[in-house]
């Protein structure tokens, strides 16, 4: 037993504040005191101190079966060694601020008894300066904890954890009540210092005095620590778990703890790992848990886990098809176990490649422990969709064979995530990293299952952890980057977010192309990990060395809480390689790989030829397809604009194309989408075998970066940044033992999208400039011109030196695309294209600071204090969305058909005559119809597009707008004309209306 535990009171708060000595009518006030009424507490109202003992009892659950080693040791560390009996007070003291007139007179029917035992109070502020019971509280603690604990520093942090608990942090000016609404005179200062007294002894400690901490927690741990504060505060205030107690006499600690530990199993909570142990063996993370032979980048990714003497931040650089990810969840394991982690959270670029990495996280966590994949939480709005998500969570039947879940039937496991960010999230309307949690839709009523999720018994999943906010706080979680990025925003309860992570290690794949709005939340991030402790651990292709030294010093900025830290990056010895980031003493460390790590395939000659094209509609795109496949073979197309996508489909097919032709973009509706990228991994993919076809094209967009495990025989691509080709190029050639027809032994890539200008210098597709810039396109033209010879007005003749090595020339032709030294010739103006890029980033840069979680002046603040100064008012996901990610904002919308009688689906199921949804399976087909629209149709579809009167009653449903085609099959908004067609998918005819 620790230091100050004492076995739970079983004495009423009646008795025991009888046996402090409290005068009777203390005794009745504090025992009126009301802390949920009966109209928003079903039916029943609670006291206050029975919620407070509630919420102190759920974090004794919390420390014993849910907060990590790692944070409970720190706790430990500042309270003296009663790190759980401090816990405990800290989360129930929260809303001590209830004890005022301001709180006690907002509901008529439970003032009354209040007015009754004689508290009083005269005119009150409302609306806007109504005085709220978090700020109460804090202003209520501050006098008490100032003259009893006599430490003004520890008041310091302490305050702000109550002030905050309902999402935001105010500064210290917020602390002045309106006249009358603290509470004024000698009744109201012994209830308030009852409640607080009573309280405190109830959960163990002798008084106040001796809840005071000996040590300090850093900034980036009292934001976690608030987080934990509102989770026994949300889990404690459920009525369905706690019944209203309006008898003081009723209310005892031990009684709480017994209703906690109730509510803990019904709501089936727990943590992950709870205390993992070291393995066997170095390598036993790779070889016995994830059963690969390991490669030599995946061992020193792993070896590096081993040697750090603290947590800290890990950098993997290895080509396409390394195995990354499954070296970073080896390193995971190890971090975790070395330094007393709970869980991990992966976060991929996309939806779709966050589907795929759930199952192998799935597979990953079952070898720990059968029981914990019901713990495992995949965070995006199209889960319902993913198999396996609807297996664990819903108790449906588990996916036929090995596949993934995600519908794209990939049996992907690999898992080597070499999917990109993109130079932009939002590139040509593809859905880079959106989230629309559940919770959004009123999907998960407290303690049950969300609508159409069936129960799974005493050891099924909690779906408590499926309401809004709470998905990071999973024990283990797989989701897009926006998760992790939001977890920096200046947003209310930004605290739930982080404290979900700081229990973690943090895996984040494919860094790089984050753009630079983006990459302003993830350096935030990194900062506030790096203060917390969490380890984290970067996955990149093809990571430019300002990036990597950029987030090297974010992290050890936070782990020195400084501002502005600096610790050069040694040249790694070659590629593959890892760098490592800690404090240790005091000072920063970065270290890289000393020794040549060996990739385990060799190099081999890309050969690079221009197709000079800036045709929007791609007619010579089409004929270099029909030419590249003339004998046989299979042709990738990656081009940047999904209207040019669907152009050069449209010519192949309606030209006799003879052979497989599959169009992939993100204007394909959900089940139409998975269903092709099945088919292509299906017969492009590491299994193909016998099945892949002997004359075969796809044509994508920037999809086909992102971990899109294909092997090509032909890449044919618009011209995009250089990292960006290197992804593309990354499906080229990439599977060994592929059958090839002779013509395409050797890998090549024709290079489209670009043309010479009347001066010499390129001309790109007005897309392609608006997605990437033009200072970026010119470099990449330079470096493929180096190869490809210069580019001309027609293809060029094969040059002398026409071929990139690859992998082992991507870290010089990314450090010099994105290096300081001109490449570009003269005549091509690539000091005002630099200058015009710049300035463009330095606004997006100013842009993201808006809503940065702290100023830069105030990181080294040692308190949360006025955290949330002119916080963003995003009320919902996708507005958070639009927090994290630049650009337009665009819609999901679900496609219907409306004929004579009524709706139908997009796939032509019946639905009913207002659109009525009557079981699961029809809400699957009708679900199936979701498509991301442009953005530049997002102002006519916020104008006009409603969900369908039937929908009403569907909680996935009812807030979902519906895109109605008529019955010519086409819809009208704004002056751009819409239709749905089965090959090309959301066709948009602009100006049009």
């Amino acid at each position: 037993m620790e230091r100050g535990a004492v076995v739970e009171d079983e004495r009423s708060v009646v008795e025991l504040m009888r046996s402090m000595g409290l005068a009777d009518e203390v005794v009745t006030r504090v025992s009126v005191l009301w802390g949920k009424s009966a109209a928003r507490n079903g039916g029943r109202r609670h006291l206050l101190l029975g919620h407070l003992l509630d919420t102190a009892a759920v974090a004794g659950m919390m420390w014993d079966r849910y907060v990590s080693v790692a944070f409970r040791r720190r706790l430990d560390e500042v309270s003296g060694g009663r790190g759980r009996l401090w816990f405990m007070w800290v989360c129930g003291i929260h809303d001590c601020g209830k004890a005022c007139p301001a709180f006690q007179s907002m509901d008529a029917v439970e003032a009354a008894s209040v007015l009754a035992a004689g508290l009083s109070w005269g005119r009150l502020p409302v609306g806007q300066k109504r005085w709220r019971h978090d700020v109460a509280g804090a202003v209520l603690l501050i006098s008490r904890l100032v003259a009893e604990w006599g430490d003004e520093e520890a008041v310091g942090w302490v305050w702000p954890l109550v002030a905050g608990h309902h999402g935001a942090f105010p500064s210290g000016g917020a602390l002045d009540p309106p006249r009358g609404a603290q509470g004024r005179g000698a009744a109201w200062e012994e209830v308030q210092r009852g409640v607080v007294d009573v309280f405190t002894r109830a959960v163990g400690f002798e008084d106040v005095a001796d809840a005071r901490p000996v040590g300090s927690l850093r900034k980036a741990e009292q934001l976690a620590l608030s987080g934990l504060i509102v989770m026994a505060d949300w889990i404690a205030s459920d009525s369905s778990q706690f019944e209203g107690l309006a008898d003081a006499r009723e209310v005892s600690f031990a009684g709480a703890c017994r209703r906690a530990e109730v509510a803990w199993g019904r709501l089936r909570l727990r943590g992950g790992w709870q205390g993992l142990p070291l393995p066997g063996g170095r390598l036993e993370p790779l070889t016995g848990r994830l059963g690969v032979r390991p490669r030599a980048s995946q061992r020193e990714l792993v070896e590096r886990a081993w040697s750090m003497p603290a947590p800290g931040l890990l950098v993997a650089e290895a080509p396409m098809g390394e195995g990354k990810t499954k070296g970073a969840l080896a390193a995971a394991e190890v971090l975790a176990a070395r330094f007393g982690l709970d869980g991990v959270f992966v976060a991929m670029p996309t939806q779709a490649t966050s589907d795929p990495m759930y199952e192998q996280v799935l597979q990953w966590v079952r070898t720990f422990d059968p029981e914990l994949e019901s713990q495992v939480a995949l965070l995006h709005g199209r889960r319902r969709f993913n198999a396996w998500w609807r297996a664990v969570w819903a108790g449906k039947a588990r996916p036929d064979g090995d596949g993934c879940g995600c519908g794209c039937g990939c049996g992907c496991g690999c898992g080597c995530g070499d999917g990109s960010l993109s130079g932009g999230f939002g590139v040509a309307e593809d859905d880079y990293g959106a989230i629309d949690e559940d919770a959004d839709y009123d999907l998960v009523p407290s303690g049950s299952s969300p609508a159409g999720v069936g129960g799974r018994g005493a050891d099924g999943p909690a779906y408590w952890f499926l309401e809004d906010k709470r998905g990071l706080l999973t024990a283990f979680a797989v989701g897009t980057v926006d998760h992790l990025l939001h977890a920096a925003t200046r947003t209310r309860h930004v605290m739930l977010r982080f404290a979900g992570l700081a229990g973690k290690v943090v895996v984040v794949d494919e860094v790089h192309a984050a753009d630079v709005y983006m990459r302003q939340f993830l350096v935030e991030a990194l900062r506030w990990l790096g203060q917390a402790g969490v380890p984290v651990v970067l996955l990149s292709a093809t990571l430019p060395p300002a990036q990597r030294q950029r987030f090297v010093d974010a992290y050890l900025s936070g782990v020195l809480g400084r501002a502005d830290v600096h610790q050069p990056v040694p040249e790694p010895a070659g590629y593959p390689c890892v760098t490592a980031a800690y404090g240790v003493g005091g000072r920063a460390v970065a270290e890289s790989s000393r020794e040549a790590v060996g990739s385990w395939r060799e190099s081999v000659p890309v050969r690079l030829d221009w197709l000079p094209d800036t045709d929007p509609a791609g007619a010579r795109v089409a004929a270099a397809v029909r030419r590249a496949v003339a004998d046989g073979g299979v042709v990738l197309v990656v081009v940047n604009q999904v209207d040019r996508a669907q152009a050069i489909y449209r010519d192949l097919r309606d030209g006799g194309f003879d052979g497989v032709l599959h169009l992939l973009h993100a204007r394909l509706c959900a089940a139409d989408r998975a269903e092709r990228t099945g088919q292509c991994l299906r017969l492009m993919g590491p299994q193909a075998g016998e099945d892949r076809p002997e004359r075969m094209v796809v044509i994508a967009t920037q999809l086909a970066e992102q971990s899109f495990d294909v092997d090509a025989d032909v890449l044919i691509t618009d011209v995009a940044p250089t990292d960006l080709l290197l992804q593309r190029i990354g499906r080229l050639h990439r599977h060994a033992g592929t059958r090839r027809p002779d013509a395409h032994r050797e890998p090549r890539v024709l290079v489209t999208g670009v043309a010479p200008g009347r001066d010499g210098a390129p001309r790109f597709l007005r897309a392609s400039e608006g997605i990437y810039g033009e200072w970026s396109l010119l470099r990449a033209v330079a470096l493929v011109s180096e190869a490809a010879g210069a580019l001309a007005a027609s293809e060029a003749a094969e040059s002398a030196a026409s071929c990139w090595s690859i992998p082992a020339d991507v870290p010089e032709l990314v450090a010099r695309a994105y290096g300081d030294a001109g490449v570009c010739p003269a005549g091509w103006n690539e000091a005002a294209a630099w200058e015009r890029w710049q300035a463009g980033e330095r606004k997006r840069e100013e842009k993201a600071e808006e809503f940065l979680l702290c100023r830069r002046r105030e990181w080294a603040f040692p308190t949360l204090e006025g955290l949330h100064y002119a916080g963003s008012g995003a009320a919902s996901e996708e507005q958070l969305d639009a927090v994290v990610r630049d650009g337009d904002p665009s819609v999901e919308v679900i496609v219907v058909r409306r004929d004579a009688a009524g709706y139908r689906a997009v796939d032509g199921s019946w639905l009913g005559v207002h659109g009525e949804v009557d079981d699961d399976e029809v809400t699957d087909r009708l679900m199936g119809g979701t498509v991301r629209l442009p953005s530049r149709l997002t102002g006519a579809v916020l104008g006009g597009l409603k969900p369908l009167a039937g929908w009403a009653g569907r909680p996935w449903l009812r807030y979902r707008p519906a895109l109605v085609l008529e019955e010519d099959g086409t819809a009208l908004l704004g002056a751009d004309r819409v239709s749905y067609d089965d090959q090309l998918g959301l066709v948009v005819e602009w100006g049009v209306g």
